[in-house]
């Protein structure tokens, strides 16, 4: 063979060469691939749809279970709860007596101390730790209306609610920023006992809020009220102190103020917040936490609410003794639950009721003081 064809039998071997080489590269290439792409879909293909539901099942039936053991111990809960204020109810419904040592038959209130005390002749005519000093919560803001009201000209002025006066207020139904009048604020104060009102009028009298509660102090001092002290215009701090023989002093004083005592003988009040930039104008309606004058059997002339953990429940009132006797005040402090006191103040009253009736008397006897 000449040059030429050994030239194109050796390129011919070459690429012959190169065919191989490609075709055994590919081969081992695919069967590679084929080995992962099995190591993949293995698991796939050992594990079916049933197989991996029947897996689930049992997480699934362990939740159920978790979650019905859940609303079994709820209800266990909510029964124990209804017994045991079904049995606090029974036990506030039910009045108890002693023997005093004279050996007269008089109330055993469950409360820390109480008082029947007579505003016209100021004689008291039953009192279980009268003169005790104790925190009074929420009846601290009888006094806050009666300071505020010393300077107020225009009560339908309108006035903003600031942060300062709703931070943690614990209850209020006030917002930042809101624009209230006066008036509503009042009612606020001693209906529903609003801690942000008390704040806000504070804040706003010519006084300034330090001096509003050092008038506070002064306002007790001038009416003789000799175990009270202010620390702030709401109740919310446990140092404002009082006794019940003071308090039953105040209640009767405030009750014959004609812008207070018609407040706190409202059992509901509705009023709209004024409008504001970027703020919708509200409705707010509020109801009287005395429950006696809601439940509208008895006559109540005046009366404030309280509570605070260190206070206990405390009720302070002016009541009308039935069939046209005088205006009597009770009080009520340190009682053990919500409706104990509003209890304790009945049987109050209905004990010397009876005792009045017994001895045809037209004023009720005076108990001895102790």
């Amino acid at each position: 063979m000449n040059n030429l064809e050994n030239l194109r039998l050796s390129n011919n071997g070459t690429y012959l060469g190169v065919i191989r080489l490609t075709v055994l590269w590919l081969g081992v290439s695919f069967c590679a691939s084929g080995a992962d792409a099995t190591t993949i879909l293995a698991p796939v293909a050992q594990a079916p749809p049933a197989a991996a539901g029947a897996a689930a099942a049992p997480a699934k039936k362990t939740s159920a279970t978790a979650k019905a053991r859940v609303r079994a111990a709820r209800i266990r809960a909510a029964r124990l709860r209804a017994s045991r204020s079904s049995k606090a109810l029974a036990e506030a419904k039910t009045p108890r007596y002693r023997t005093d040592e004279a050996g007269n038959v008089v109330p055993d209130v469950r409360a820390a101390a109480a008082i029947i005390y007579d505003p016209a002749t100021g004689n008291v005519l039953y009192e279980e730790n009268a003169q005790d000093e104790r925190s009074i919560a929420s009846i601290t803001k009888v006094m806050t209306a009666i300071v505020f009201l010393e300077t107020a000209t225009d009560l339908n002025q309108e006035v903003v609610i600031t942060r300062a006066d709703t931070l943690r207020a614990s209850t209020t139904y006030l917002r930042t920023n809101d624009r209230v009048r006066l008036s509503d604020l009042l009612h606020l104060l001693l209906i529903p006992s609003d801690n942000a009102a008390a704040r806000a009028l504070a804040r706003l009298s010519p006084l300034g809020y330090d001096g509003f509660i050092a008038r506070m102090n002064q306002k007790a001092d001038d009416l003789g009220l000799n175990h009270t002290a202010y620390t702030d215009p709401s109740g919310l701090f446990a140092d404002n102190i009082s006794s019940a023989y003071d308090m039953a002093r105040l209640i009767s004083y405030a009750s014959e103020d004609d812008r207070i005592g018609p407040i706190m003988r409202t059992p509901e009040y509705s009023f709209r917040t004024a409008p504001a930039p970027k703020r919708a104008t509200r409705l707010i309606t509020v109801r009287n936490t005395n429950q006696i004058l809601r439940n509208g059997d008895m006559d109540v002339v005046g009366g404030k609410t309280g509570f605070i953990t260190k206070a206990g429940y405390c009720l302070a009132t002016l009541l009308k003794m039935p069939s046209g006797g005088p205006s009597l005040a009770v009080v009520v402090l340190g009682a053990t639950s919500n409706l104990g006191r509003f209890w304790e103040t009945r049987h109050l009253m209905a004990w010397l009721s009876e005792r009045t009736s017994a001895l045809s008397l037209s004023t009720p006897a005076v108990a001895t003081a102790k």
